[in-house]
């Protein structure tokens, strides 16, 4: 065979990168093009997987994202597949360099764009005034009362109250697997509080009632109290949020009734709210990614960094969580951090996470997950530096605990585990009232009450999986820019945000994925 180009079949993402990465499948025997002179494949290279362009001696760098990957296991010759059978993680030092790099802040847009909203009015916080949906939630404090809580959701459905209020998106039950065996005031009792509160005063929450046993850790009672919970009512007052409980309505079948009978009364007030044209600003971005392959940080992910930076342009936020996935990608954030403080802020949870995985014997390395490597990444530095494209190119101006409300504009990090469930949870706790979700080997998350756009990173899967994806980011490996896509994901993050349905939501997807974080032992 005939030398071809190399970019006929790969992406050399940078000029110091020593490996290219396949577009599509790549027959053995492919004899490529590069840099002067050729090399040929010994064997098939699948897509997204990695294969060297230039030699690589044992124990040197190898080099993706013009990043250090991992480190080659022994010596490697051009052409060959690299992955976890001869590269290494190793540990390497990184230096921080904080807020040496700090980006200029984007010129201002052209236009300043909008979507059809609700403004939940002034006596919430700007995180918690402007929504894109309109949900009622019956929240469960604990897990002893999470049957219950459906079952309210459940009834009102089957009563049909809804018919009569097509102004409200849904009754979402939020419920759990936890809220006692903790210690009381104890760090998950306090996070746990922070992320129901997170779900009740979200902005796409117009309403919500709160339902407990009765004897748990997590009682309404201190939720409210250090929450500082409030409903706006019809007189434009605040009051006490309307709080079950099982022991005290005497049983299952009585708190139904009562919780029913509380949605009831509430819906009219709900259903009267109308969208309203809102700027862009208002738009907090929450961004994910799950089942991610080797094309993840070559294509839907920039583009969602496109996305992510033109949110920012419009003074809105973009939020990125997933500490894990950050682990050896920090410093190309540090750099970008407003200040040292910043920074240092990040360094401090990327410490926490090597001395909390640690305590179990366990390492970071083992993220990837087997279906990651099964698609072509290798190590978690390589995962990482592909997740970060998300967040753009602006400057990294907070990080936030899990599930502590987001008040800055511009990007932002929030610590969340790499797990999408529990990330996502976090993530909307904080106030993305609009998420967008990178997959390439097919994730059909969705997390009510926030749209949730899902996004392939290939288009074999967008084919395949045609009912659960809203955007082929596959088309850059065809040649569409990576800015056509990102100004496409931000296009549909617009009409989501002002009504349209995702897949997800169009699927019905979205009320068992609440999954709050806990970290601390069950007592």
């Amino acid at each position: 065979m005939s030398a071809v180009p190399l970019s006929d079949f790969a992406v050399h993402l940078r000029p110091q990168d020593n490996v290219a990465v396949a577009r599509k499948p790549i027959p053995a025997g492919t004899t490529f093009q590069f840099d002067g002179g050729s090399f040929t494949l010994p064997a098939a290279i699948k897509m997204g997987h990695k294969f060297a362009v230039v030699p690589i001696k044992e124990g040197d760098p190898v080099k993706k994202y013009g990043q250090i990957i991992g480190f080659a296991g022994r010596n490697v010759s051009p052409g060959e597949h690299l992955h976890v059978h001869n590269v290494t993680a190793g540990a390497f030092e990184r230096d921080y360099a904080h807020a040496t790099q700090v980006p200029a802040p984007l010129p201002s847009p052209a236009e300043h764009r909008t979507f059809m909203g609700y403004d939940r009015g002034p006596g919430k916080a700007d995180h918690q005034r402007y929504g894109t949906r309109n949900y009622l939630a019956v929240i469960s404090t604990v897990n002893c009362s999470a049957s219950t809580s459906k079952y309210i959701a459940d009834r009102v459905r089957a009563l049909g109250l809804l018919k009569d209020h097509p102004n409200v998106d849904g009754v979402i039950a939020i419920v759990h697997r936890q809220g006692c065996g903790m210690q009381f005031d104890g760090p998950d009792h306090q996070q746990l509080d922070r992320t129901l509160a997170g779900f009740a005063r979200h902005p796409n929450v117009a309403g919500y009632i709160l339902v407990g046993l009765g004897c748990e850790i997590v009682q309404a009672s201190h939720l409210i109290e250090q929450e500082h919970l409030n409903l706006i009512q019809l007189d434009g007052k605040k009051g006490t949020p309307l709080a079950l409980s099982i022991q005290e309505c005497g049983g299952i079948g009585k708190t139904v009734e009562a919780g029913v009978k509380a949605v009831a009364e509430m819906l009219p007030r709900i259903n009267d709210v109308r969208r309203v044209q809102l700027p862009a600003k208002h738009l907090i971005l929450g961004t994910n990614c799950g089942g991610s392959d080797g094309n993840s940080g070559v294509t839907a992910n920039p583009a969602l960094g496109v996305a992510s930076d033109l949110m920012v342009q419009q003074g809105g936020t973009s939020v990125l969580g997933e500490t894990p996935e950050i682990y050896g990608a920090e410093h190309v954030l540090t750099r970008r951090a407003v200040s040292k403080a910043v920074g240092e802020k990040l360094v401090e949870r990327i410490k926490w996470w090597e001395w909390y995985t640690s305590m179990f014997g366990a390492e970071i390395n083992n993220n990837p997950s087997p279906g990651n490597k099964e698609c072509g990444l290798t190590t978690i530095y390589e995962k990482s530096l592909g997740a970060i494209a998300k967040a753009g190119t602006t400057a990294m101006v907070d990080v936030y605990r899990y599930a502590e409300p987001v008040t800055a504009k511009g990007f932002v990090v929030m610590d969340t585990p790499g797990y999408d469930p529990v990330s996502m949870t976090g993530i909307v706790a904080g106030g993305a009232n609009v998420c967008v979700f990178t997959t390439g080997r097919g994730s059909v998350f969705g997390c009510k009450p926030a749209p949730c756009v899902k996004v392939a990173t290939n288009t074999p899967l967008y084919t395949h999986m045609i009912g659960d994806m809203d955007i082929d980011a596959g088309k850059i490996l065809d040649g569409v820019p990576v800015e056509q896509v990102g100004r496409e994901i931000f296009e549909k993050v617009l009409a989501v945000a002002s009504g349209e349905r995702t897949k997800s939501e169009l699927n019905g997807v979205g009320e068992e994925e609440f999954a709050p974080w806990s970290i601390g032992p069950t007592l």
